[in-house]
């Protein structure tokens, strides 16, 4: 009987080790609509992850605030609930505030200046700062370069901004640029922002062109400007302790997979940008580009912000920016 028993114990182990291991699930959220560019890239990332794993490793998709807000995301992330999440950066940096360096106002003349800055020696200094926090970043996309929107004037001089009562994300020197143009800033969830701007709480928004048509903020916005005052990032970011739990094999899929989805998703905002400000003028609203000499005046009354900035998160950061940006 005994050994009758131990025959039958070896067959299972035996069978359960011919048996291959169950796949691995990553988890993951964001707030961009389906129809995003980041969302659409985030699918080209779930098919690649399957192919290149061989199926040892999947994603699960949950974007359009299926899971909540780009804070609560965050939050799920830091927890361990889901495994990573795609949002604007800024979302980030009241919890890693070196970000801030990346966000200073009119640094980047095109998107080119921005990867420069994102892909080099900055980049790597701000995913070490990442990395302490508990998060790896995986990849950043394009978000874009940001434009205000709004219900009271078209923006044609430095004035018009005053007194503007107008959305940001939370992200200090986005608060601290606009305080030095003049307007109002307030800093608020993009889920709410629609509803803000319908009632009156809000006289507008500022958000890059594919944004204000993926919210169909045309429906309650008159005035669109090319503003163009930061160049923003999608950060796809991870959990480091759920990530570092991968094996190698794995880490090297979600990685192929996500420079791929990346990729794509970098050639299509700059395609969507032009498409999305077109779309914007047909659907009724104003379109008012502005003036070199206005312009000119807005990067005057903000260059105080960088060396507040300096002062935040150190110089040698944000000198890094500078100089990677005007190479």
């Amino acid at each position: 009987m005994r050994r009758m028993t131990l025959a039958v114990a070896a067959a299972i182990a035996l069978a359960a080790a011919a048996q291959p291991a169950a796949a691995e699930k990553l988890r993951i959220a964001g707030n961009f609509a389906v129809d995003h560019s980041s969302s659409k890239a985030m699918e080209i990332f779930r098919k690649e992850l399957e192919a290149q794993s061989g199926g040892d490793v999947t994603a699960e998709l949950f974007p359009a605030m299926q899971l909540g807000g780009a804070k609560e995301n965050v939050d799920q992330v830091r927890s361990g609930a889901i495994f990573a999440t795609w949002i604007g950066i800024a979302y980030l940096s009241r919890t890693v505030k070196e970000l801030e360096a990346v966000s200073l106002p009119f640094i980047f003349d095109d998107r080119g200046a921005a990867f420069r800055v994102i892909d080099g020696k900055v980049g790597n200094l701000l995913n070490a700062k990442l990395a302490d926090k508990g998060y790896v970043a995986l990849g950043y996309m394009e978000l874009g370069s940001r434009n205000v929107t709004n219900n009271v004037r078209p923006i044609k001089t430095l004035d018009d901004f005053k007194g503007l009562k107008i959305r940001l994300q939370p992200n200090e020197t986005h608060l601290e640029t606009f305080r030095a143009m003049g307007a109002n800033p307030v800093s608020m969830g993009i889920k709410e922002v629609y509803s803000a701007l319908q009632q009156g709480v809000l006289d507008g928004q500022e958000n890059p062109f594919s944004i204000i048509a993926t919210r169909r903020f045309n429906e309650v916005q008159k005035h669109l400007s090319d503003s163009g005052h930061f160049f923003d990032f999608i950060i796809v970011v991870a959990n480091k302790k759920k990530y570092d739990g991968l094996s190698d094999k794995q880490k090297a899929a979600v990685k192929a997979a996500m420079d791929k989805a990346v990729a794509w998703q970098r050639a299509k905002a700059e395609e969507e940008d032009t498409q999305s400000r077109k779309l914007l003028v047909e659907r009724g609203m104003t379109f008012t580009p502005i003036p070199a000499e206005t312009r000119a005046a807005l990067r005057k009354a903000t260059a105080g912000v960088v060396e507040t900035v300096k002062k935040r998160l150190g110089a040698n950061l944000v000198d890094a920016v500078l100089a990677a940006a005007q190479k």
